[in-house]
């Protein structure tokens, strides 16, 4: 029922677009008929409109992947260049949730770690809305910044670094992911966060560590540490899940021999705001000079250039 749900809103998008482009035809004829200014610049509207329909159903058919339509799951750390690190994840925190609020989409912080001056350590939250993954997979990575630190009483420029993780929300690994008892290791603490009555006066927040792996996933927003575990888990299982398949697709490129220009964890996009101002995503070579503008959440350029490249590089590597 959801995939039919899925396919039916599909096409009625597509439809849509139809009529609205049908539409303007028949006025466009009629302006044309008439020699009539004002329905001509009605067209010109109508057209205008229709461009940003048009990016729409372009990004629809990029996101074609079996995880795309799924909520994510997305996680963010501070990596090297100390506070101003930990003050540039928190900017890159604030930069996703406020591109999710654009969309419409729902954000669920299950967890803040916050750092020792400034910003965060780490966050992970959900983000619900419609192809949530698929459009969020392209942050996956390292993103630097360079700037004139705030923290720095000389002035000086620094270099810092973060990265994303983003995984699809896997509500349906039951059967496909188990956590063995002896792999798991629980520590309950108290919440830091806001929370409400309760949720900070208890040791209600839980962290998982899957010992194999490494993978920790903390939750500490939920009112009962019973909630706080059943919502690790699921953020468990969903890596777990995701790492799998990763080492699949591993797995088969060593077989074919490929190499894939933008390893796991590499720098993706580079953030300057000194001495001049840019945003150039590596991969992609798209790059904007509205610096305020993609880290108040104005990702859609950079995401839309992603999928693009993402989908000429697999029909590249398939030889189509």
């Amino acid at each position: 029922m959801a995939e039919l749900s899925h396919v039916e809103e599909e096409l009625r998008v597509f439809d849509d677009f139809a009529a609205k482009l049908s539409d303007l035809a028949v006025l466009a004829d009629l302006a044309r008929e008439e020699d009539d200014e004002g329905t001509a610049e009605e067209v010109a509207e109508g057209l205008a409109a229709l461009e940003a329909d048009l990016a729409e159903l372009e990004t629809r058919v990029l996101l074609s992947g079996p995880y795309d339509g799924r909520d994510a799951v997305v996680t963010v750390h501070a990596g090297a260049g100390g506070t101003d690190s930990q003050d540039w994840a928190e900017m890159l925190e604030r930069m996703l949730v406020r591109w999710a609020d654009r969309r419409g989409f729902g954000v669920d912080v299950h967890d803040e770690q916050e750092g020792e001056e400034a910003g965060i350590r780490s966050a992970t939250f959900t983000v619900r809305g419609a192809r949530a993954y698929g459009l969020l997979e392209g942050e996956r990575g390292v993103h630097r910044l360079v700037r004139i630190s705030p923290f720095d009483s000389q002035a000086r420029r620094h270099t810092a670094f973060a990265s994303v993780d983003v995984v699809p929300v896997m509500e349906d690994v039951d059967d496909e992911v188990t956590v063995a008892d002896d792999d798991l290791r629980v520590d309950v603490f108290r919440a830091s966060g806001p929370g409400g009555q309760g949720v900070n006066t208890t040791d209600s927040a839980v962290r998982l560590t899957h010992l194999p792996t490494g993978i920790v996933v903390a939750c500490q927003n939920e009112r009962s540490q019973l909630q706080n575990k059943a919502t690790a888990m699921a953020l468990l299982k969903s890596k777990l899940a995701e790492l799998a398949r990763a080492e699949r697709e591993a797995e088969l490129d060593a077989v074919r021999g490929e190499q894939s220009d933008v390893a796991w964890g590499s720098q993706i996009r580079s953030y300057v705001l000194h001495p001049y101002q840019m945003v150039k995503d590596l991969r992609t070579g798209h790059e904007t000079g509205a610096t305020d503008a993609v880290l108040d959440g104005d990702l859609d350029g950079l995401i839309t250039a992603y999928l693009q490249w993402k989908a000429r590089d697999e029909q590249a590597a398939g030889g189509g």
